[in-house]
Order: C-alpha cells, then sequence, then structure tokens
C-alpha cells in the first residue's frame, strides 16, 4: 500500500471518530480490524467499509475485557500483520452539571486507560519484532486540563497523554511510531464522517505530526482531516534513533508467542 498501512485495527469503531477512521481508510487491499461494543452500528460501518473494497473483520468487543482483547489482537495479527493500532475507544459521563458518580469514575478510567493498555500492550511485541509499525493513541484537550464536572475524563486522557509520549521514545529505537491525538469536542454522525473520509485520507497521506490538539467540534472536513493526519508520520523527529542492539532485537522476537511468529 502507498501509505504503509494495510492491517489497520481500530477500537470504538462503531461511532463517532472510530467510524470516521475506519471509513478514511476503507479502500481495496486494506485489512481493517474494527471492534466496538454496539453490535448494530458496527455491522453498519462494517458494510460501508467492505463497499470500498476492504477485507474486514470485525468483532463485537468490551477492551476493559484483559483476557479477550489480548485474544482478538493476536487473532488480528494473525489474519493480517498489524501497520496500524489505533486505541480510540472511550466514554464519558457527558457534560452536565451532575458530575461522575463513583461508578461513572472507575467506569471511565477502565475503559480510557485500562482500555488502552490492553489493547496497545498485545500488539508491541509483533510490532517491536518487525521492527515497524505505528501506534495511535486518542487522548483529546481536556488531558491538558482539568474541567469541573468531568475529573475522571480530564484524569484519564492525561495519563494516556502522557504515556503515548514516553512510549514513543521507548519504541523509536525499535523503528515503532506512536503518536497521540488530542481532539475536542466529536460529532457522532456517521453521514458527516463518511461525507469526508476520502478526502480525509487523502490528507493524512501527505500531512504528519506527533500530536494534533484541536478546540471545537470534530464535524467540520478540515478538522477530521488534521485529526487523521495527526497519527500518520511513521518516521518522528525529536528522539534519537540509536540503533537497536542485537541482543535486545532478538529479545523483542522472543516475545512474541510461538503459534504467531
Amino acid at each position: 500500500m502507498t501509505d504503509g498501512f494495510a492491517s489497520i485495527l481500530i477500537t470504538g469503531a462503531s461511532s463517532g471518530l472510530g467510524a470516521g477512521l475506519a471509513l478514511a481508510f476503507a479502500r481495496p487491499g486494506a485489512a481493517l480490524h474494527l471492534w466496538g461494543r454496539n453490535a448494530g452500528r458496527l455491522d453498519e460501518v462494517a458494510e460501508r467499509c467492505r463497499a470500498r473494497g476492504a477485507e474486514i473483520h470485525a468483532a463485537t468487543l468490551d477492551v476493559t475485557d484483559r483476557e479477550a482483547t489480548a485474544h482478538w489482537v493476536a487473532a488480528s495479527e494473525a489474519a493480517r500483520p498489524l501497520d496500524l493500532v489505533i486505541a480510540n475507544a472511550g466514554i464519558s459521563a457527558g457534560t452536565s452539571d451532575g458530575g461522575e458518580s463513583d461508578e461513572q469514575a472507575r467506569a471511565i478510567f477502565a475503559v480510557n486507560v485500562d482500555g488502552v493498555f490492553n489493547t496497545v500492550l498485545p500488539a508491541l511485541p509483533f510490532l517491536r519484532a518487525r521492527g515497524r509499525g505505528q501506534v495511535g493513541i486518542m487522548s483529546s484537550l481536556a488531558g491538558f486540563r482539568g474541567f469541573p464536572g468531568a475529573p475522571a475524563y480530564c484524569a484519564s486522557k492525561a495519563a494516556v497523554r502522557v504515556w503515548g509520549e514516553a512510549l514513543r521514545g521507548e519504541l523509536a529505537p525499535f523503528g515503532v511510531g506512536v503518536s497521540v491525538i488530542c481532539p475536542g469536542f466529536v460529532a457522532d454522525c456517521l453521514e458527516t464522517l463518511e461525507e469526508i473520509a476520502i478526502e480525509g485520507r487523502r490528507a493524512f497521506l501527505e500531512a504528519g505530526g506527533r500530536e494534533f490538539r484541536y478546540l471545537g467540534c470534530l464535524n467540520e472536513a478540515p478538522t477530521f482531516i488534521e485529526a487523521l493526519a495527526s497519527i500518520a508520520r511513521q518516521h518522528l523527529s525529536g528522539w534519537p534513533t540509536r540503533p537497536v542492539p542485537a541482543s535486545a532485537q532478538a529479545q523483542a522476537q522472543a516475545q512474541v508467542p510461538t503459534q504467531q511468529r
């Protein structure tokens, strides 16, 4: 593929930005591994992606289930070696004046933090062993400042933002890129996202950056295009790219499950 991404895993693909990303990458020759909790909406996104010529592997999955998520990462890798893993799934308690209950705060961290770990960590041994690949982590502008009414949401997005920034430097010597995306509000409208998907993929191939921040609503094509573009850069500046010692590379390859090599 011209963009280097032939096999793409996207969590939270049944709506919002995840659905838009799926549509943006859907084309002949691409394999999309789409996960979501809403089976009906996920099926709709999957069918639209198939209509664009993509090979689809869809699964109804809760990313808080560590064992099940690890299983599906391995299954996706077995179907076609992963080039890009986008940990997009996330929840909030809304933007009302009610704030977050104790139960909501714990659920937010389970999805927004543990869900990202559960998605990314099982994929890293495969990417490191191949010496290439890209990870996209969906954070938020809320990860830069705590807002009243959403303390757990803001804290969860701050956690994955900083984790992604640190992970970028750790994986750079292995040839694996990490991008953190920090959007504002997301328009959960599949029709709007579908309309801008083709233009979004074009911009994705032409632009890049380690981190994208935007304050506004992601129902405008230019905004969504920029969010896509923020993941695209595979050769990131700002981190020393020292050669990986042969012993470390051998160790990375040894950590890959035998049945997946």
